[in-house]
């Protein structure tokens, strides 16, 4: 009660400066915003104009992020904030001068990551969200900090982003005078696992959450993206079957879309329904005439053996059942799954990580610091027995995979999920098999569905209620990719998306921000704008327009747009040129 009454005086006196604030800027300056926030020390005040620069030079060096352009006008807000006796946050708070529709937006985080996304800030305020992110209760690249700090991991797991989205509605409300109408949620890999996670822990954080590669089922993850390495080998280690990364990107990705390209009846680099995709391996192999060429000597004349064909022409016995291991799902010994198989056709963008020779960093420091508080672990020491002690430990409550997002549901909450078809980091079966997951556990009482209908579209049609899931042909991680990968998941390149006017369940709901398409913010081609026109007004989005640019390059403009479908329908090409939207369905 005693804090209440202090908020509350916190508050008249904040309404008085607002009174007296001339303008924007020095209603800005003259904010008190850790006089609402428990715990808090402030870090940064500033009033910042459209086209300038938010500059943060204290940021971790790992985080490679030093400046980021503002789109709007703003009052800029950073505060650290106590979690516990040993921990707290970073939170910074971007409120728009033009509070569009009373929102606020609050933003993830990657990897092992303590950095916050300012390029999402920056998307967020444009579109006039009052847009928070936090370093997830430690600095840099690095989960060092975890290191025998339970609280740490805790802040990393969930309470880092709960405790900014509600330092973030309370100080919306001193500062406008009036708190969010609605709340959402948006980020990508570790980030959408947050909102997820967030959906199940806190169903009254958000209304709307736009989730993309959820790393669910976390601590299984980290086992099956570990295990590549004992697959592979290392790089340069002198093993000749070892898989060179030249390799990888040539004969062994043009055999995978050589076989499941065509699949969906156009051959453009993009596979669109992976899950139809069973890559067989097996043609690879050297012909047993080039292998006994490599014999020592002949009978007739005992001429030198002939040297071994080279990789970019054929792969050996045991390269072949690398890549059988590799494409295939891993399970436990027991032979039951463990977590599901790598998308076929992500090979080039992987050799940068599961395919690169070397230990997945993020798995490494998973185990060193949330799992075994070993900071001299390494993969030499890697095993099931170390998977089971991470799904046993479950660190922070990291794990992630509920059965049911029931009171979330509940609520009236909805949330768009959407995973790329050639992701290399975190396999898109694995959002296919959540889907299913919480499909199985739906209350199907209330649906709509005769007698006749099977119980599996009956779960479809409870889960299409309140979640929707897009599987985005061709796009890797987050972004980038061969595929329309475009469609305003984020800030940087996937903001830039463009108006259409084509048919769609969604559709405009008004200006400023309202998703009616002005500045490229429309539900037919915004995922965070479908969100919008879903929570707002009940217009939930039957397909999501992607976008691709030449060459990524939105200067150079669009190359080509294709409609993806929310699961279990699937992308069906009708005829005609392959890079009009009007040549695909959904089934």
């Amino acid at each position: 009660m005693q804090f209440q009454s202090g908020w509350l005086m916190a508050i008249c006196f904040q309404q008085l400066l607002v009174v007296d604030a001339a303008n924007f800027e020095e209603r800005c300056l003259q904010f008190r915003p850790q006089a609402f926030v428990d715990d808090s020390q402030l870090t940064r005040l500033e009033y910042l104009t459209e086209g300038t620069d938010a500059v943060f030079p204290e940021n971790d060096p790992s985080c490679n992020s030093y400046k980021q352009q503002v789109k709007a006008n703003l009052c800029r807000i950073g505060l650290t904030i106590k979690t516990s006796e040993r921990s707290e946050i970073s939170f910074e708070l971007w409120l728009p001068e033009k509070w569009a529709g009373k929102r606020l937006l609050s933003t993830g985080n990657g990897g092992v990551d303590g950095c916050i996304i300012y390029p999402d800030l920056a998307y967020g305020s444009s579109h006039g969200f009052a847009t928070l992110g936090t370093n997830n209760g430690h600095n840099g690249k690095s989960a060092r900090a975890m290191l025998n700090n339970e609280d740490v991991v805790i802040d990393y797991s969930y309470r880092a982003l709960h405790t900014g989205t509600r330092a973030g509605k309370r100080l919306a409300e001193a500062f406008y005078g009036a708190g969010p109408a609605y709340s959402y949620y948006s980020g990508c890999s570790l980030g959408g696992r947050m909102g997820i996670q967030a959906a199940d822990l806190y169903p009254d954080d958000y209304d709307g959450i736009v989730a993309g590669a959820p790393a669910v089922d976390f601590n299984l993850l980290q086992g099956q993206r570990a295990m590549f390495f004992n697959v592979t080998g290392a790089a340069g280690g002198g093993s000749p079957d070892y898989i060179e990364t030249g390799t990888w990107k040539g004969l062994v990705h043009d055999e995978v879309l050589r076989q499941c390209d065509g699949l969906d009846g156009v051959r453009d680099g993009i596979i669109e329904v992976p899950s139809r995709c069973r890559f067989d391996p097996g043609t690879l192999l050297c012909a047993a005439a080039t292998r006994r060429g490599t014999r020592r000597g002949t009978r007739r004349g005992n001429r030198p053996p002939s040297p071994p064909p080279p990789q970019s022409e054929c792969l050996n016995e045991a390269q072949v059942e690398q890549l059988r291991s590799i494409y295939a799902e891993y399970r436990w010994p027991n032979g039951t799954l463990l977590f599901p198989r790598m998308n076929p056709g992500n090979e080039i963008a992987a050799t940068e990580g599961l395919l690169a020779g070397k230990p997945f960093n993020y798995s490494v420091e998973y185990y060193r610091y949330e799992v075994t508080n070993d900071p001299s672990w390494d993969m030499s020491r890697f095993s099931f027995d170390v998977i089971r002690r991470g799904e046993r430990t479950n660190p922070g409550r990291i794990r992630t995979y509920p059965t049911t997002l029931q009171r979330f549901q509940a609520r009236g909450g909805k949330a768009i999920v959407y995973h790329g078809g050639q992701d290399q980091q975190i396999t898109s079966f694995n959002s296919e098999r959540f889907y299913e997951r919480l499909a199985g556990h739906q209350d199907q009482e209330d649906s709509s569905s005769s007698s006749s209908t099977s119980a599996a579209a009956a779960a479809v049609a409870a889960m299409d209620g309140w979640y929707r899931f897009f599987r985005i042909a061709g796009m890797q991680h987050c972004g980038g990719g061969p595929g329309a990968w475009v469609f305003g998941q984020g800030g940087g390149v996937a903001a830039v998306t463009p108006s259409t006017s084509s048919t769609s369940e969604t559709t405009g709901d008004g200006d400023d921000g309202d998703g009616d398409g002005g500045d490229g913010f429309d539900p037919a081609t915004n995922v965070l704008a479908a969100a919008v026109a879903w929570v707002e007004g009940g217009r939930a989005p039957a397909t999501i327009l992607g976008t691709k640019y030449v060459n990524d390059s939105v200067a150079l403009g669009v190359d080509f747009q294709r409609r993806h479908c929310r699961y279990p329908q699937a992308q069906t090409y009708l005829g005609g040129d392959a890079k009009q939207a009007s040549s695909w369905e959904c089934r």
